[in-house]
């Protein structure tokens, strides 16, 4: 699950009594944040055993699915929200499954690590990848099969036909909307189609 920060600024988003799919949920800290204090209704997706389990006993509604494999399930507009916090980065199709959050909820809330955040710059000019916080492992042994900017994302939804409805970034619990691609270390994205 991401910092407690990130997690603190995405359930702001999510409007009270929300039925919520969480992409990636882990060990489902967002979700039962969110049923017990936003009163939302809903499905954590996870696929490692571990995570399933512990959703299981904080009372959260789990799937166990892979996510390369899609949403098909779900029909348009199932869920008020989709959120996909720390997941894009892992996965093979990202574009797609940006445009299938986009389709199973009204809207969509997306937040990863902003590589473009500047002491991982200074870390890059210096021949080095940069290990942080927000992005904690060595270049060979990261489960993130790509890494992305603020900018970067901006992109994205546009060339996915997506309206970015909010965005900010996050450093140390501070929500960032100046220079975000440059002074954040966490890009947060609301979106819809």
């Amino acid at each position: 699950m991401a910092e407690q920060s990130v997690m603190d600024s995405v359930a702001r988003l999510v409007p009270p009594g929300s039925r919520v799919l969480d992409l990636g949920c882990g060990d489902g800290a967002l979700m039962a944040h969110l049923q017990a204090m936003r009163g939302c209704t809903g499905y954590g997706v996870e696929i490692d055993d571990a995570k399933v389990q512990a959703c299981l006993r904080r009372g959260v509604n789990v799937l166990q699915l892979n996510l390369e494999d899609g949403l098909t399930m779900f029909g348009d507009n199932s869920f008020d929200v989709v959120l996909q916090i720390d997941t894009l980065q892992h996965l093979r199709n990202a574009e797609t499954m940006l445009r299938e959050t986009a389709r199973v909820g009204r809207i969509g809330i997306i937040a990863f690590p902003n590589f473009a955040h500047w002491p991982n710059r200074l870390n890059v000019l210096r021949g080095r990848m940069p290990v942080t916080k927000r992005l904690p492992y060595q270049w060979y042994d990261t489960p993130n099969i790509r890494v992305g900017t603020y900018a970067d994302f901006e992109v994205l939804a546009r060339s996915c036909g997506l309206r970015v409805e909010d965005s900010f970034g996050l450093s140390d619990g501070e929500v960032i909307r100046r220079w975000p691609n440059l002074l954040a270390n966490t890009a947060v994205f609301k979106v819809s189609s």
